[in-house]
């Protein structure tokens, strides 16, 4: 069984990623696993392989449902435990957010723990109904059904608006223009009357604040460019906007407003734990 954990391990650390969407907690779940599985009597196991898919899902599931305060930890927990020097690789992170898709992860996080289990394990990582269900102590049926209500918030709905395709394009070159650092063209996405509204948890502050006019504006949103690189598009209360979601847990979201000429008028950015659980976060379909 040691030999077939260490040959399984890259899919099994792939599987507690998608299902945490955290490097860390991802390794420390295939610890956990391991150490069940080296306590475990595997004599009557005809399917190593599987057999440790259902114990490390196990053990994700059992992450999720504790995680509780999960919006509720301080907006630079990330950034703290880089700094320590304690936490993942930044660099492995970022390309593991880049294979999987940030939009992906951000929607994911909104899902419940029996949700997310049966849509990554089915649809991912082609995993029987039958043996989720028994994961989940669910019937078949019910367990289908799961990852059908996941898999429907994960390709979104497309927004009722005409113009939504427009919007989109102004988002995509919105974030484009933040990572890249690239400060003339975020001004030209912005309306001259261009305001900011952020809540008190963004920066943190004692209140909200407001930024009004375009280079304003756009200074702040430069100052946000390491955030950008988790950060991706998603239909937030069927509008287009964007949302960040760093370690796996969603952070930060964006809604916009335009003008008829489809720059940006409004940015509204929200941090606040109880007015992120309010959102309608689904993926763009």
């Amino acid at each position: 069984m040691a030999r077939q954990f260490e040959r399984d391990r890259p899919r099994l650390r792939a599987v507690a990623y998608r299902i945490l969407g955290s490097l860390s907690e991802a390794d420390d779940a295939l610890q956990e696993a391991w150490l069940r599985a080296d306590r475990a009597d595997t004599s009557g196991v005809d399917n190593p392989s599987g057999w440790l898919t259902t114990v490390v899902a196990r053990v994700c599931l059992n992450l999720l449902r504790t995680r509780d305060t999960r919006r509720e930890e301080p907006l630079d927990d990330g950034a703290r435990t880089r700094v320590a020097g304690t936490g993942p690789d930044p660099a492995e992170e970022a390309q593991l957010v880049e294979e999987v898709g940030i939009a992906l992860l951000i929607v994911l996080d909104t899902l419940g723990p029996a949700e997310r289990l049966a849509f990554v394990l089915h649809d991912m990582f082609d995993v029987p109904f039958d043996d989720i269900a028994a994961m989940l102590d669910k019937t078949p049926a019910a367990t289908r059904q799961l990852a059908s209500r996941a898999r429907r918030r994960v390709r979104g709905v497309p927004a009722p608006a005409a113009d939504l395709p427009r919007r989109r394009r102004a988002v995509d070159a919105y974030l484009a223009a933040t990572r890249g650092g690239d400060f003339d063209a975020l001004v030209a996405l912005l309306h001259p009357d261009v305001v900011l509204h952020a809540d008190a948890a963004v920066v943190p502050t004692p209140e909200p604040f407001a930024v009004s006019g375009v280079e304003p504006v756009a200074r702040g949103a430069m100052a946000s460019m390491a955030r950008a690189r988790f950060t991706g598009a998603v239909l937030v209360d069927g509008r287009v906007g964007l949302a960040m979601a760093e370690h796996g847990r969603l952070r930060v979201v964006l809604r916009f407003d335009f003008a008829a000429d489809g720059r940006i008028t409004g940015i509204d950015v929200i941090a606040e734990p109880a007015r992120l659980n309010e959102l309608d976060i689904t993926g763009i379909g």
